[in-house]
């Protein structure tokens, strides 16, 4: 059995996980969370969360995964300790005093050593096995082959992400947010420096520029029967500050390819499964991030931070006086869908599409098995 555990961010987002095929969550407190921006759950929601997951048969995690001042360590106990009278099925953890305090207390509560931990070899999964962690989730600059090595020599669960954004640093060790701006990463408030444009300089001579630090998001559907085969006891999407859209869609499709990967069935991804998580959130068409064994040139996508989308033609004429533009599409659009130009910030919102001047709801666009064409020109404003 490979789990597959999903990111919630409010309730929405747990219907969301939920409804798509969980089998399991994880999601924060308002406080001590290494989400601090998300919306997490303050203590009467996430009684209301954990009942909500239980009773459809998900397993619940908490994540109390940043680093623990002296003066806060009882309160972050007495969360800890709500959070198991309600009936939370394991807390993820960065700090390691307050971890074997937890241990102490709640002996029968299993403990995950969070990625914020920076578990980045065999000695320090056999560490943490040792410890008594039920858990460890790898750091995320893994290869396959070393997953595969980890997860044949120690008997403690592991845990991989498969899909979401990457950090340019290695897990739970940046130091840039807080340098900068006196928001650390390790207390769950990330500015997201990386994710901001500079200039490459080479003797005072500017030699590139762009978002230089910025990762493209991992997305690792070819590799669960790898994960599989390794013994990877579950798989992890990234992603507790993303829209129900984003976490149903995602869900729903690695429950898919897992199911697949269990079955018997030739293990072959569906294209339209591909767009279908492009099109709900990328950054750079996404990549493979770590797991394979040469390193990654194409890791970082400097020309956007951000959500891209998919491409969906060209621009051909803009007519400034009416505020329509004419498009040559690769995609369906339809009203209520949000562009964005290359070259430009913002985005649109298409409240009108024409054809041969007259109006229609969505455009047709003929396919070809999975490669879409259009001839045809539309106008939208």
């Amino acid at each position: 059995m490979l789990e597959l555990l999903s990111p919630v961010g409010d309730f929405e987002c747990l219907k969301a996980t939920v409804q798509n095929g969980a089998d399991s969550v994880y999601f924060g407190a308002d406080t001590f969370s290494a989400r601090a921006f998300a919306h997490n759950f303050n203590l009467k929601d996430l009684e209301k969360a954990i009942q909500y997951a239980k009773i459809r048969g998900v397993k619940t995690n908490l994540t109390l995964n940043t680093l623990i001042k002296d003066d806060e360590f009882e309160a972050a106990l007495d969360l800890a300790k709500t959070a198991y009278e309600y009936g939370i099925d394991a807390i993820i953890v960065q700090d390691l005093g307050f971890a074997l305090k937890l241990m102490q207390l709640f002996p029968d509560l299993p403990i995950h050593g969070s990625t914020q931990m920076t578990v980045h070899n065999l000695n320090g999964v056999l560490e943490l096995e040792k410890l008594g962690f039920k858990r460890v989730v790898l750091a995320r600059e893994f290869s396959m082959d070393e997953i595969n090595y980890i997860c044949k020599n120690t008997n403690i669960e592991i845990e991989c992400f498969a899909h979401g954004a990457l950090c340019i640093s290695y897990s739970g060790q940046c130091l840039f947010s807080s340098m900068l701006g006196g928001r650390s990463g390790n207390r769950g408030k990330c500015a997201q420096p990386c994710r901001l444009p500079y200039e490459l300089l080479e003797d005072d001579k500017k030699i590139d520029s762009g978002y230089l630090l910025s990762t493209r998001d991992l997305c690792a559907l070819d590799y669960i029967p790898s994960f599989l085969e390794a013994g990877v006891k579950c798989l992890k999407i990234e992603g507790r500050m993303k829209s129900p859209e984003y976490v149903a869609t995602a869900t729903r499709i690695y429950k898919k390819y897992i199911n697949l990967a269990l079955s018997k069935e030739p293990y072959i991804v569906d294209p339209v499964d591909r767009k279908a998580l492009l099109q709900v959130f990328n950054r750079g068409m996404s990549s493979c991030g770590h797991l394979e064994k040469t390193p990654n040139k194409n890791l970082v996508f400097k020309e956007k931070p951000n959500n891209m989308g998919l491409f969906l033609g060209i621009v051909q004429k803009y007519n400034k006086t009416k505020g329509l533009i004419t498009l040559k599409l690769e995609e369906k659009i339809e009203i209520g869908d949000t562009i964005s130009l290359q070259n430009e910030t913002g985005s649109y919102t298409i409240s009108e599409l024409m054809i041969n001047n007259k109006n229609i709801t969505e455009t047709k666009i003929r396919s070809n098995g999975y490669h879409w064409k259009n001839e045809r020109q539309y106008q939208f404003r």
